[in-house]
């Protein structure tokens, strides 16, 4: 479970950071600027680049959290509204957490380093 859990969580902060800076920063440089100018290209870099990045990695991030919520037992709304939390900026941040506090609440024990 604790592997389970690290993958999910890296995926939900790196999704959460990318939304981040291509809504809040790529999205108004590109679109609230000049055209042409140096700003406005770095919007459309951030935009083009970051946003196709974004996709496959939110494709990735769909997987871990799906296994997560399989591995611990998460009934369908609690697994539906997390995935769809990786689609609204900073509140990603708040849906890992939700999900990250939830399981440590109820598989804590499985989440501890075993003994050697």
């Amino acid at each position: 479970m604790n592997g389970t859990l690290t993958r999910y969580r890296v995926m939900a902060t790196i999704v959460g950071v990318l939304l981040i800076v291509l809504i809040l920063v790529g999205m108004p440089l590109k679109y609230l600027l000049e055209e042409g100018s140096g700003g406005q290209e770095a919007g459309e870099w951030i935009t083009t680049n970051l946003g196709v990045a974004h996709g496959w990695l939110y494709m990735i991030f769909l997987v871990t959290a799906f296994l997560l919520s399989r591995k611990a037992g998460w009934e369908l709304g609690f697994t539906v509204v997390t995935l769809l939390c990786g689609t609204v900026p900073v509140l990603s941040f708040w849906a890992e957490h939700r999900a990250t506090a939830r399981v440590r609440a109820e598989h804590g024990d499985e989440l501890a380093p075993s003994a050697a």
